[in-house]
């Protein structure tokens, strides 16, 4: 059961337009559901276009990606909550099952490895058990640097950094950022030794 508190009652804003700003918001926006389908509807196209043929179904990835660079190789399925909110580096291989959840802007750079079943998480909820019942939540970026390799299983919690040429073990929880050239294992993930 909810309460009546009126967590926008001076912000005129809809609850995309505060997602798409970073702020706190619930998800009952139709716009929201709007693309949220769109995005759903074009990854089950990516999938059967890439079954059939790998070429054609470079466009459907590119509709449905905010930015896809040249020899991308995304493995279907891909599960995004709306797609357009990620950027993909050139060269990059995406392994089956990627699950990235795009609230907030998820960037992976050029020349990475991502292994199966990776996690990319960017939404938030808060921790207070009222505004999290009220379904509040919000999302922080994930930033991937170029060269990196996401070990299978491995999952990236809200606002990380992951450095240049670092290597994330399989199974690791990275809730921190991450620096560049070194291998980072474990839940939570922490450097282990230096590239």
């Amino acid at each position: 059961m909810t309460t009546e508190t009126d967590y926008f009652a001076d912000d005129p804003r809809t609850n995309l337009e505060r997602m798409l700003a970073g702020d706190l918001y619930i998800a009952d926006d139709p716009e929201i559901a709007r693309l949220q389908q769109r995005a759903m509807r074009l990854a089950a196209r990516y999938q059967a276009a890439y079954i059939e043929d790998t070429a054609a179904a470079r466009p459907v990835l590119a509709d449905l990606l905010g930015s896809v660079g040249e020899g991308v190789d995304v493995r279907p399925p891909l599960h995004v909550d709306y797609g357009s909110n990620i950027a993909i580096g050139a060269r990059t291989f995406v392994n089956y099952n990627l699950t990235a959840l795009d609230v907030a802007q998820i960037t992976i750079g050029e020349d990475c490895q991502i292994g199966p079943n990776v996690q990319l998480l960017t939404p938030t909820h808060p921790v207070e058990p009222q505004p999290r019942r009220d379904k509040l939540e919000a999302a922080l970026p994930i930033t991937i640097g170029d060269n990196v390799w996401l070990g299978g299983g491995a999952i990236v919690c809200p606002g990380v950094t992951i450095g240049d040429n670092s290597v994330i073990g399989a199974g690791a929880v990275v809730t921190k950022d991450v620096p560049a050239d070194v291998v980072a294992v474990g839940n939570p993930a922490r450097p282990v030794r230096s590239i």
